[in-house]
């Protein structure tokens, strides 16, 4: 009989094994914690913090060491769930300026970017983006940014959450490759929901064919009569765009003001970025499913790794942390388990999860000690219950593919705050399923990489 936790006393979890971790995922359990954000000078201020104040941000975090609104419609008015509404029937606009762009430009770009992510940069044609990630030496995942390839010598990275524009300055702090790497002063926002595409044909008359325009697919336009590049592509898993301004700082009122005047027609809400969306499409949030002790097999990235063979795995040279995926990849075909925690999707009971998580909260086997915990929880209106992203033992279990995955239908405990228990103390019943919980717009097929 397994031992029954009291987790309203918990204070510190270590059950969990995270040996495989230098820094292991902090699982002190600490609930809501009411504290005022101090606003100072150490973080910035994106070109369009205060409009995002005009459309009634009330709360924000820091991302990219930038103010990052999280927040537009009041608990009491609905929450995010009106925003959600909004996303999945209307059109958003999100302020992501904190998504910083690093321009890599020069003879030796795409060879220098080639070294860097673990897809075949070769194979990126100009006007065209990818979803890539890059990995450290040791395989584990430094960043998973949006990659433009604006012409054959400059790329830029559209950034998730860590310094990889410092990184990437050191990698050729030797001048081995010849290119520049710099931050600009490009800011993008994103455009999603269904009717996005009626509000992108209005904004920018014909100066792109939307009919014909390919997901990831770039186009140089004006927006406000600014000069502006446009992706079709977004974090939410609904149809969907990407506004990158260049020279934000200058004008940033001319771009967001457009958007908001061709919006209006389309029923447009300003809301935060849509995690509840996003969670639904198995899209990956950077510092939160997984950060650089993650390598992408346990993260289910392992679709994006091009290593060295035949069949399945694309030719490509070397890259950083090439080796040790090369490591990784023999063991998992060996039955071997070169890491401790895979990450799964679940569905799981309680009372409607419609707010950000405070804490990792904690997964058991049956109640007992802690095995595992969840990174992104969420309440699944269509399905009518919670769904999450989380982190169980590695059980060996692969896809047709021969990627690690959750084995389908594993039952687990999750120990929900009291909030949300359906009987306090009481742990409720999830099961693992397959991710994606609900299909986007644009599937990601997550195959085998080819460019």
């Amino acid at each position: 009989m397994s031992r029954e936790f009291d987790y309203t006393k918990l204070k510190h979890v270590t059950s969990v094994d995270q040996s495989d971790r230098k820094v292991p995922y902090n699982l002190r359990q600490s609930g809501p914690t009411k504290v005022e954000m101090l606003i100072s000078t150490r973080v910035r201020k994106s070109p369009y913090w205060h409009l995002s104040m005009q459309a009634g941000c009330w709360r924000a975090t820091v991302y990219n060491r930038i103010y990052h609104p999280r927040g537009y419609v009041k608990p009491e008015d609905g929450g995010a769930m009106v925003e959600y509404d909004a996303i999945v029937n209307h059109v958003t606009m999100w302020n992501v300026a904190v998504e910083r762009q690093i321009q890599v430009k020069g003879p030796d770009a795409e060879k220098f970017v080639d070294y860097v992510i673990t897809r075949d940069a070769t194979k990126i044609s100009p006007m065209r983006a990818r979803y890539v990630i890059l990995c450290n030496a040791y395989g584990g995942v430094l960043n998973d940014p949006i990659l433009l390839r604006i012409s054959k010598d400059e790329f830029w990275f559209s950034l998730s959450d860590s310094d990889i524009g410092m990184y990437l300055q050191g990698v050729n702090a030797d001048g081995r490759f010849n290119c520049t790497v710099d931050e600009i002063d490009v800011s993008p926002v994103q455009i999603q929901g269904p009717k996005s595409k009626a509000l992108m044909k209005d904004l920018c008359g014909d100066q792109v064919d939307f009919e014909n325009m390919p997901f990831y697919g770039l186009a140089e336009v004006k927006v406000g009569g600014r000069s502006c590049v446009i992706s079709q592509s977004g974090f939410s898993g609904e149809a969907g765009y990407e506004i990158y301004l260049r020279d934000s700082t200058l004008y940033a009122d001319d771009m967001w003001n457009a958007v908001l005047n061709a919006g209006k027609k389309h029923s447009l809400m300003v809301i935060a970025p849509a995690h509840h969306r996003r969670i639904q499409a198995g899209i990956l949030s950077w510092g939160q499913d997984m950060d650089q002790q993650h390598n992408p097999f346990q993260c289910n990235l392992g679709y994006q790794v091009s290593l060295s063979g035949k069949g399945e795995w694309n030719k490509k040279s070397d890259y950083v942390g090439k080796a040790a995926l090369e490591k990784m990849k023999v063991e998992i075909k060996a039955g071997k388990k070169p890491y401790k925690l895979q990450l799964v999707g679940l569905e799981l009971g309680g009372k409607p999860i419609e707010e950000y998580a405070p804490d990792f909260w904690l997964i058991s086997k049956d109640g007992g000690d802690p095995v595992g915990f969840i990174t992104s929880p969420w309440y699944h209106p269509e399905k009518k219950q919670n769904i999450a992203m989380g982190y169980v033992p590695f059980d060996g279990t692969l896809n047709p593919n021969g990627f690690p995955k959750g084995k389908v239908g594993t039952k687990y405990k999750v120990h929900l705050p009291e909030k949300y228990s359906d009987k306090p103390g009481t742990p409720v019943d999830a099961v693992v399923v397959d991710i994606p919980f609900k299909e986007s717009y644009n599937a990601n097929t997550r195959e085998v990489v080819k460019g």
